[in-house]
């Protein structure tokens, strides 16, 4: 698969990705169905959109994400910059510079990354505009594949650390200065009921929890395709400061929400590059609370 993903001219690539995702569609039934599912809880109201074909869409959304990271990453190295190797659109650059200056004005800061689009590409495209971060990530089932996987993820320059007890890697990398980046939009048995297209959803309280306790601010961010597919948007939010003084439930719940609408109003502006495969909404019959 690497070989012939290396061998394909990248517009013949993106077509055969956007097809498979399609027949993917088709094939899984389950994930089909969730997909469907959580758009109509998403956008109840909306009659113009057409569920299935945005939940088939976002399938090869998924896959084209596949082949643009192998494709792309191999071109991509610490000495590169984002204009070399991936075609940014001209707001996509500037809402790198902002990140890169939220930053550095900040000295660290928690990045929040939806699923969407292709969330694989922003650790290079954070580390060309000079801003050092750990990233977590979830391990793989298949340890070969994951041994593949880190290695090019370490290729970016950032620091890649399982999600597996990482809070007390993570408080270290702020107390350094250095940002954090995180995938927070998955639901967990550990999260705390906020809304998320005014829909109760568990979500992790980490973020919030680390940008109190360290006075950091938590910036939602995303790579996301532009109209022509070819080139990519970067959206940055505005940077989720925590209260002053504050601390306890309320403030968490108030971050974990403000953090849940960022990340919502990408979504909506690109709801055909949405992980809706996942199970967003599930309830949990036991679960482990963070917060007492």
């Amino acid at each position: 698969m690497l070989l012939l993903t290396r061998l394909v001219p990248f517009r013949v690539g993106a077509f055969l990705g956007e097809r498979l995702g399609s027949i993917l569609f088709d094939l899984v039934p389950r994930r089909r169905s969730i997909a469907v599912e959580n758009l109509k809880k998403a956008f109840p109201h909306d009659e113009s959109l057409d569920h299935r074909r945005v939940a088939r869409r976002s399938f090869s959304s998924f896959v084209l994400a596949g082949f643009e990271s192998l494709r792309l990453r191999r071109n991509l190295r610490a000495h590169d910059t984002f204009e070399k190797v991936v075609n940014v659109s001209e707001q996509g650059s500037a809402a790198l510079q902002k990140a890169r200056r939220i930053h550095q004005e900040a000295k660290g800061c928690i990045f929040a990354t939806p699923h969407i689009g292709n969330w694989e590409l922003l650790p290079h495209l954070s580390f060309s505009v000079g801003i050092s971060a750990v990233v977590v990530a979830r391990p793989l089932d298949n340890r070969y594949l994951e041994k593949l996987v880190y290695r090019k993820r370490s290729e970016s320059g950032q620091i890649i650390i399982s999600r597996k007890d990482a809070l007390s890697v993570l408080q270290k990398t702020l107390k350094g200065g250095k940002s954090i980046a995180l995938l927070p939009d998955q639901g967990t048995g550990k999260g705390i009921p906020v809304p998320f297209f005014e829909r109760e959803a568990f979500t992790t309280p980490v973020p919030a929890i680390l940008a109190i306790r360290h006075r950091r601010p938590i910036v939602v961010i995303a790579c996301c395709r532009a109209d022509d597919s070819s080139r990519f948007d970067v959206v940055v939010s505005d940077p989720l400061w925590p209260r002053e003084r504050s601390s306890g439930k309320e403030e968490i719940y108030r971050l974990t929400g403000r953090m849940n609408l960022e990340m919502e109003a990408i979504i909506r502006r690109y709801p055909e590059q949405y992980f809706w495969m996942h199970d967003r909404w599930k309830k949990y019959k036991r679960r482990r609370k963070f917060l007492a």
